[in-house]
């Protein structure tokens, strides 16, 4: 027995050494060929740049696997993340089936071991991915038929260790990250068809969609047996367990990969779970009040998502959710009384996840707090035009609830009750309504917010609502004396409002109200927020008497004392700042006292009256009317350019922001005298403004203005209306007298565009013209819409380095044309489409007498006739034709010239590619003919 025993020993040990000595030899006496056909296949295989440091070949990386293992692998993605990594790691091994390289001689990949890796996957928002770097065996290079042969994928096995994996689609706005990713996946993975069991844990996951968190920094567990079909690329999943922190979640479903997007349908449901594990699911903030929070009761989550998402056809699948709870209880830090009886059922769909289907039903939603109690059902379908079926009830101790539940953000005290019945639709264009009839009242209020040190206090709000008939002409809304006192200053309102038709109202408040201090109890501290208002107003009257002009049938007084209010409009960019102002109401008036405002670097100080006040508070469709007399020291036009938001490539990347014109409301009617004493627009500047500004239906109308500009007194008259938030209208009226052209091309970046030619010019011209046309975003003028006409008054000019009298004196052989004085010429022109067309005017120069007429083009096309009528008289001339353009004129001996082709304005050609200058069309070549 001893001598067998010792000679099994010696063969078991004998064995086993062969076999570690042959798994150290193989690696060694075979690498290159396995090494090889690896690198073969990646070519063969894959789309996306391979790179790694060193191939090794080992029994013992992964025991007792045969492995190659590639140290520092780096994979890229596809198209159009060809430059970004789609897998890195500091090693993966790739395990090699023994049985198949030893008795067919081929080499097949069966196993995957990835660890300490980055997975980053990438879609595009329209739906293109980074994940496509795997070329099939049908779609594999001709050449390299034999060579598949020799290498294969038939996996059998996924391991994955102490990964990261992030997973953003831009198409659909789902983002996922996942620290401390493990996976192990097994199955026959070489088939068409085949069941994928899986293991998987992840320390730390996060789900956001549409920018919005719904998990973060959860723990995961799963159990998944997925059935894949890879020839339609197809998941269906089976039986799939999931926990995420303590909540159980079963998973069922299928996801089906199109050419353009997916086919999805899922059901994720935890039935019968404890409540606290639902909020152990919750982001971080829950778990920590859970941590000192009793939680019962017991929960049912649902949610489905079926249909197809589809980004270029903007198909989208149906989302839906469900939640129930029974009998709940919630005691916070062992609260002397708790939250109990909590039912709750939930259920909320959004068909074709559009937000205009969106339906919410709350069935029943309870609980008590001691013998206080709050009860709802609320039943909403659509969104702009929502049906609304609504209950509320409540008497409750809001201290004790506060409590009970745990709520840290803020301190509330007072006893709620509230009793509200709703029942319709709502539907503006109508006038209709929800019939509601409510009542809620709050006494002995308290609010503090840990933002602000000292609360509100004896807040007593009693109001009441009802309209039987679900129309606004029947609605009725009573403010009770409301009152609260904040920072030792009381606030009262009582207001009553009936018919909203013709809304008849009386409404009376006084108080002190410190807007940003009283901003930082609801916001968050160091926002900037701050504003005073002082108020002590009666208003009572109808709007019919308001619109009417029956002002003695009105009984508006008081005054309205503001400092330091920011306020915004959808109009500007930027905000408004009344730094100071006073406002009394007198009837249907609201008189502004030295009301001193500012807008980015802008000032104003203004005094006058607005009309109509009520009326276009109260309605849609109501005028504000003013007079106005405006003041300031320097105005800056720049400032009130409309911005909008431009499309993003890529969800990192920050919004462009584009500029637009001047939008204009439609609904003031507001005259203003106007005193500038600088206004800057774009890179003008003009002093000592003083006009009549009118706006009215978004028309802005400038009329009897005078200014000085570039040294020298300028008269004018403007209109000016949006059309779009990037093209507006204006018609332009200027006369100006005696100004330096050098000065103007260089200050004058519109006189820059239209008169390029003035580069070199010295001396003193004239204008008096007359011009309308369009507006691009940049407000800068579109020249093939721009159509007037006018006198340029040459008063003496020296015309250095002008182009066209230099090619002229050359072309002729007199060098007195060079550099030509000119002195009262008055040249007429008129525009159209593109084209300048010059009437004939003639001049003196060095005994010469030339005459022109012709048309050229904002783009520097020329198209002149030219006659030099030679000394003493000029009674014999030489005809001369000009063509080219400006910077390379052309002159010849004759008459006859070709027309320049004229360029039509049409809309969106704001928007012309390749234009040389803001709003012009391309140059076409010029020929000579």
């Amino acid at each position: 027995m001893k001598r067998l025993i010792v000679k099994s020993l010696k063969i078991f040990f004998g064995t086993l050494g062969v076999l570690l000595l042959a798994m150290f030899l193989f690696p060694i006496l075979f690498p290159g060929k396995i090494e090889q056909e690896v690198k073969d296949f990646a070519n063969r295989r894959l789309k996306g740049e391979l790179n790694f440091k060193e191939a090794q070949l080992s029994f013992f990386s992964h025991f007792p696997y045969l492995t190659l293992s590639l140290t520092e692998f780096d994979l890229k993605g596809s198209a159009p993340y060809r430059n970004e990594t789609l897998v890195s790691a500091d090693e993966i091994a790739f395990g090699i089936n023994l049985k198949t390289l030893l008795f067919d001689g081929a080499v097949s990949i069966d196993k995957i071991f990835l660890d300490q890796a980055l997975i980053n996957v990438k879609v595009d928002k329209n739906g293109n991915a980074n994940y496509n770097v795997y070329v099939s065996e049908d779609k594999a290079p001709k050449d390299s038929k034999e060579k598949s042969k020799d290498t294969s994928l038939q996996l059998e096995r996924i391991s994955i260790e102490n990964t990261h994996l992030s997973f953003n689609d831009q198409s659909t706005g789902i983002h996922i990250k996942a620290k401390g990713f493990n996976y192990l996946g097994k199955g026959d993975l070489d088939q068409a068809i085949f069941d994928l069991d899986t293991e998987a844990e992840i320390e730390d996951f996060s789900f956001s969609f549409k920018g919005e968190n719904y998990l973060k920094n959860k723990k995961v567990n799963a159990e998944l047996i997925t059935k894949i079909n890879t020839n339609s690329l197809s998941f269906i999943f089976e039986e799939n367990n999931l926990k995420i922190n303590r909540l159980p979640i079963d998973f069922v479903g299928k996801l089906d990969f199109l050419s353009n997007g997916y086919d999805l349908d899922f059901k994720i449901e935890s039935l019968d779970s404890q409540l606290a594990d639902f909020f152990t699911a919750l982001p971080p903030a829950y778990v920590t009040w859970l941590d000192k929070t009793q939680v019962d009761g017991r929960t049912d989550l649902v949610f489905t998502l079926k249909g197809k998402y589809i980004a270029a056809t903007q198909t989208n699948p149906d989302i839906g959710f469900q939640m129930k709870i029974r009998e709940g209880e919630i005691n916070h830090n062992k609260a002397p009384v708790a939250a109990s009886n909590i039912y709750f059922n939930f259920e909320t769909r959004i068909p074709e996840l559009n937000p205009e289907k969106l339906e919410v039903n709350i069935d029943s939603l309870f609980l008590n707090v001691g013998s206080d109690y709050a009860k709802a059902i609320i039943e909403t379908k659509g969104l702009k035009q929502p049906t609304i079926k609504a209950i509320i009830r409540s008497k409750m101790d809001l201290a004790k609830m506060n409590r009970a539940l745990g709520i840290t953000a803020f301190q509330v005290r007072g006893t709620l009750f509230s009793d509200i019945v709703a029942q319709g639709t709502y539907d503006a264009n109508q006038n209709q309504i929800p019939s509601i009839k409510a009542k809620l009242k709050l006494t002995k209020g308290y609010l503090k917010t840990s933002h602000y040190p000292n609360p509100i206090t004896n807040i007593h709000v009693e109001t009441t609502l009802t309209d039987t008939s679900g129309q606004l002409k029947d609605l009725q809304v009573a403010i009770h004396p409301a009152s609260f006192v904040f920072e030792k200053n009381p606030v009262y309102v009582k207001a009553k409002l009936q018919n909203l038709d013709n809304l008849q109202y009386a409404i009376q408040a006084k108080g002190v109200l410190d807007i940003g201090r009283i901003y930082k109890v609801f916001s968050q501290k160091g926002l900037g927020v701050k504003g005073y208002v002082k108020a002590n107003v009666r208003l009572k009257g109808t709007q019919s008497d308001a619109v009417n002009g029956n002002y003695s049938k009105l009984q508006n007084s008081g005054t309205l004392y503001l400092r330091d209010i920011a306020t915004t409009s959808t109009y500007l960019p930027k905000p408004f700042v009344i730094k100071e102002g006073k406002f009394s109401f007198v009837q249907d008036q609201m008189q502004f006292q030295d009301f001193k405002a500012t807008y980015g670097q802008s000032d104003f100080l203004m005094n006058g009256q607005l009309r109509n006040v009520i009326d276009f508070v109260l309605s849609t469709t109501g005028v504000l009317k003013g007079d106005f007399v405006l003041s300031s020291r320097f105005l800056n036009a720049d400032e009130f350019l409309s911005e909008k938001q431009g499309d993003t490539s890529t969800a990192s990347s920050p919004q462009v922001i584009e500029k637009g014109v001047i939008v204009l409301p439609k609904n003031m009617d507001l005259q203003f005298r106007a005193q500038l004493e600088e206004l800057k627009f774009q890179d003008l500047k003009v002093h000592g403004f003083q006009g009549k500004l009118g706006l009215k239906n978004g028309q802005l109308q400038l009329r009897d203005a005078a200014a000085e500009i570039i040294g020298c007194q300028v008269k004018m008259q403007a209109d000016y209306a949006d059309e779009t938030p990037s093209r507006a209208a204006f018609d332009l009226k200027v006369k100006a007298t005696d100004f330096d052209v050098q000065r103007a091309y260089k200050e004058v970046k519109l006189f820059r565009e239209m008169v390029t030619a003035a580069e070199s010019a010295q001396g003193i011209i004239g204008l008096d013209y007359a011009i309308q046309g369009k507006l691009n975003d940049q407000m800068m003028p579109i020249f093939p819409s721009l159509k007037g006409g006018g006198v340029l008054s040459v008063k003496k000019v020296k015309m250095k380095g002008f182009k066209l009298m230099n090619v002229v004196s050359r072309s002729t052989g007199k060098d007195k044309l060079k550099d030509p004085d000119l002195s009262k010429v008055d040249i007429k022109t008129k525009i159209n489409n593109n084209i300048i067309t010059i009437e004939r005017f003639k001049f003196k120069v060095a005994g010469f007498r030339p005459r022109i007429e012709g048309t050229t083009s904002f783009d520097g096309r020329l198209n002149l006739k030219m006659r030099l009528g030679l000394p003493p008289l000029g009674i014999i001339g030489i005809p001369l034709k000009i063509t080219g353009t400006q910077e390379n004129p052309r002159v010849r001996l004759g008459k006859q010239t070709e027309n320049l082709e004229e360029t039509e304005y049409q809309e969106g050609m704001e928007h012309t590619p390749n234009s040389t200058s803001p709003g012009t069309v391309p140059v076409p070549p010029t020929t000579d003919k």
